[in-house]
């Protein structure tokens, strides 16, 4: 077997590889047994068939076909690992000679790892930004709480901003009805922003029975593209009207939740928001650190291979967190009236910043020999067996060596963040 390689754009490689006749025996011998073992040859056990029978039979050009694939196949990797080519996804194969007897020709254009020059470390400059939790802060949260656990007392007078009422609603634009725009039991805390601004407003004063019709314009920027900007009527029913009476904050309160004392709540609410901004403001400088470095490091350009799969990875995400919020995907692309290829344009920035991001921490760890020691994947897969205890599809794949590999690298990357934060922020 001999080759000629051709470096292309886009991070991209050509081979045209020959494999000479000697070199493809055997794969066109082992080719000859399957194809006795599938078609009966006469006189023979399937798959005991002598080669020179099986080539009589069903010829050499079928042998040659059945062969094809395992001979690009063996000869590509052995190509590749040759010229110590770190190549991504597969491979796209074009069969340029194709004859038994004669050399067996192949084309084979892959993506290569792009190379990356790693800006200096000792140059980016981030620091981390803790915001100190205030009594402020932890007496809003005390409100949430309180807010989250109130006693509902039906009333016949007027709704207050510190009432709930329940109405019947219909919403129309130019006296057409709006689809999904209709509820027979809608809930409205009036003292909290409506999803539909200025809504809660309206239902101000209004008793058990009463009737009202209002238009609102809804917002440029509203979620709901279908009606972002366009004036909508709404005629409402009000059902039942609910004074909303909240816990005082006192000791009971704080035993309601599992502590001792006021003073023991308040010292766990602010800990905990304490943790909390601690930790959005490490997310913060990791996310700095990184912008900086792949501004100011150098990259081969990026395969699309690369691009490609970060991008259907996102779309998964987007899929998932739909999913959770209860909101189909296809309601959500006709809200923003894009297709399922332009959301996919749409992530091409993000998609290219995530490779980015994760070439350079690849090249960090082989810069400075971080990785997974065995005792940490062991660790984390003990933690996720755990958090899945009894599921035998959890269990099952945990023995996967891709999913094993999957496990060294995300511990691989979070030892990276780590080494890079303990390089910036502790100067």
């Amino acid at each position: 077997m001999h080759y000629e390689t051709k470096k292309l754009d886009k991070s991209q490689v050509e081979l045209i590889i020959h494999v000479e006749p000697g070199d493809y025996q055997t794969d066109m011998e082992n080719a000859a047994v399957r194809l006795s073992e599938r078609a009966a040859i006469k006189g023979f056990r399937p798959g005991k068939a002598p080669y020179e029978m099986v080539k009589q039979q069903m010829g050499e050009l079928k042998i040659l076909e059945e062969a094809m694939q395992s001979i690009v196949e063996k000869n590509f990797y052995q190509a590749s690992k040759k010229e110590n080519l770190e190549t991504i996804g597969m491979p796209s194969i074009t069969i340029e000679k194709f004859a038994p007897g004669n050399d067996f020709i192949f084309k084979a254009v892959v993506a290569l790892l792009p190379k990356v020059k790693l800006a200096d470390v000792g140059k980016i400059n981030v620091k981390l930004e803790e915001k100190p939790v205030t009594d402020e802060d932890t007496n809003n949260v005390l409100n949430d709480l309180r807010k989250m656990q109130p006693k509902e007392i039906l009333k016949n007078s007027a709704a207050t901003k510190e009432d709930k009422v329940i109405v019947g609603m219909e919403m129309f634009i130019e006296k057409v009805p709006v689809e999904g725009g209709q509820s027979n039991n809608h809930q409205v805390y009036l003292g909290e922003p409506h999803y539909i601004p200025g809504f809660a407003e309206q239902l101000i004063g209004l008793k058990k029975d009463d009737i009202k019709e209002f238009t609102l314009k809804f917002p440029a920027g509203h979620y709901q593209k279908h009606l972002a900007g366009k004036n909508v009527d709404f005629k409402i029913k009000v059902s039942d009207v609910y004074e909303l009476q909240y816990p005082e904050l006192d000791e009971d309160f704080a035993k309601s939740l599992g502590q001792e004392s006021m003073d023991k709540l308040k010292e766990v609410l602010a800990k905990n928001l304490a943790d909390d901004a601690k930790q959005k403001s490490e997310q913060k400088a990791e996310i700095a650190i990184f912008d900086q470095l792949i501004e100011k490091s150098e990259f081969e350009e990026i395969p699309e291979v690369l691009i490609d799969a970060e991008k259907k990875k996102m779309f998964h995400e987007l899929k998932h967190n739909l999913e959770q919020q209860g909101i189909g995907l296809d309601q959500y692309m006709k809200d923003l009236k894009k297709t399922e290829e332009e959301i996919y344009k749409d992530f091409t920035d993000n998609a290219t910043k995530r490779v980015k991001a994760a070439l350079l921490s690849r090249q960090i760890a082989l810069d400075n020999h971080i990785h997974a020691e065995k005792e940490d994947i062991d660790k984390e897969i003990e933690t996720i067996r755990q958090a899945y205890k009894g599921d035998q599809v959890v269990e099952e794949n945990l023995k996967k060596p891709e999913v094993i590999d999957t496990i060294a690298l995300t511990i691989q990357n979070r030892k990276v963040v780590q080494w890079l934060k303990d390089k910036v922020l502790s100067k």
